[in-house]
């Protein structure tokens, strides 16, 4: 009797510890399951050391780039291919933000329940939010210069253009690489913000100072702070307010008001702007932003117009874009779109997910209107961007070594049937409305015609 007893117990306690085992693996293919199926050794998902599986396609259903057996296949047209090589990765998987390494788990099709299989054996198809066709024609407008462009839609976050240059064609890859071609600027790097960041200054003084909008400075394009130290203008620009400095895009008038406001203000008008954070666009990371925020007085003033140690990343210039459009919150950006008919019906009726606060609505009116009048009175109107509504300021940055300054155009078109904010940087492109100016009104012309 004894010996059934201490049998039974010890069956007992062999089916808790298999349960347990069974619990144990089940716990950990629920967490892990996805790292295990994407292991280069399994065969049914990688051919010679290459994902085989799963394919990529544009908001209008155009392919991409697939997948298979033999190898990456991508879209016929090489404009494309170039345009969207750092979204649809390169052969060799050098690039961080391509799809391969960025939504490998899903190309394969894994599921918890099913794990890879699906009924073709193909792996699943991606719908992204970008246009080809406009991808294209911002790759084209940059005409070989390094750079990028971004625009998305600050009412539902979808990215519709996002080109990073130097590119090459994935299809067809040179022997010799161009430097820099496997980094994504819009989202993996940093510059030099110029005058757009002039922005933010105004934002912290139409919220902070009582005499924003009446607040004046006699600009005579130089101010001398002592020790050969001076901030520097283009030109004389005159006795000048808010928004005739924000127009002129006057360095003296935003040197001293970046002074009066002090490093405190200019470092949390930084911070609720965005531009010092990294964002996460369906499992893509930008790079956070980093700015020297010192006591010395001119270096403070030129933190204030955008220089000194001043480095913004391109996709965060565009979620503030969106934000000024947006009332004072911006909708973080997106670039996947949803799987299937029930996702895309529960995606319409659901909050989609915004930033903090950061401007009031009343300041972002006020900022509206002043990038409606630096285009209306600087920047060529209806002339120089016909049949847009468009709200912009433009940036030079200087960025040293006798080279052309970057240049920069950011904004938005404050239309209701055309909601999108932009941003476009020129890598020594020289005036802001020269290079990066051209280049955003092909991009927005074509978005919206």
């Amino acid at each position: 009797m004894k010996k059934i007893e201490k049998r039974a117990i010890m069956c007992l306690m062999l089916g808790v510890l298999l349960l347990g085992g069974i619990c144990y693996f089940v716990y950990q293919d629920f967490n892990k399951g996805g790292d295990w199926a994407v292991y280069e050794g399994n065969r049914d998902v990688f051919a010679a050391g290459d994902l085989a599986k799963g394919a990529v396609f544009d908001r209008d259903g155009a392919l991409l780039m697939r997948n298979t057996s033999e190898g990456m296949v991508f879209n016929d047209d090489s404009s494309v291919r170039k345009a969207l090589m750092h979204i649809t990765g390169d052969k060799d998987n050098n690039i961080s933000t391509g799809t391969n390494r960025v939504f490998m788990k899903k190309l394969i099709g894994y599921d918890f329940v099913n794990g890879v299989y699906t009924l073709n054996n193909e792996g699943q198809d991606i719908t992204l939010t970008l246009d080809a066709d406009v991808c294209a024609t911002a790759y084209n407008a940059m005409a070989g210069r390094k750079g990028t462009v971004g625009v998305y839609n600050y009412k539902t976050g979808e990215i519709i253009c996002m080109v990073s240059t130097p590119t090459y064609d994935p299809a067809n890859p040179p022997s010799q690489v161009e430097e820099g071609s496997y980094i994504n600027r819009f989202t993996s790097a940093t510059f030099v913000p110029g005058s757009t960041f002039k922005l933010v200054t105004a934002a912290a003084s139409l919220e902070n100072l009582d005499d924003a909008l009446t607040y004046t400075v006699n600009c005579t394009g130089t101010q001398d702070y002592g020790h050969g130290d001076k901030v520097t203008d283009l030109s004389a620009h005159g006795t000048v307010d808010l928004e005739e400095a924000l127009e002129v895009s006057c360095n003296i008038y935003f040197g001293n008001l970046a002074e009066k406001l002090g490093k405190g203000l200019i470092e949390k008008y930084v911070g609720k702007a965005g531009l010092d954070k990294s964002y996460d666009i369906d499992g893509i990371q930008t790079k956070a932003g980093t700015f020297d925020y010192t006591s010395n007085a001119v270096q403070l003033a030129w933190t204030g117009i955008g220089q000194h140690q001043d480095m913004i990343n391109p996709c965060a210039m565009m979620i503030y874009m969106g934000g000024i459009a947006g009332d004072g919150t911006a909708v973080v950006p997106t670039i996947v779109r949803p799987d299937n008919i029930v996702d895309e019906q529960i995606s319409k009726v659901t909050s989609k997910i915004t930033t903090e606060k950061m401007l009031e609505s009343s300041t972002a009116q006020t900022l509206k209107s002043m990038m409606a009048n630096n285009v209306e009175q600087h920047y060529g109107g209806e002339s120089g961007f016909p049949g847009l509504k468009l709200c912009a300021k433009t940036g030079t940055a200087e960025v040293g070594g006798n080279k052309q300054p970057n240049s920069w155009f950011v904004g938005f078109l404050d239309d209701e049937v055309n909601p999108y904010a932009f941003v476009v940087l020129v890598e020594n492109g020289g005036y802001g409305i020269d290079a990066a100016g051209s280049v955003a009104n092909k991009v927005l012309q074509d978005l919206v015609n």
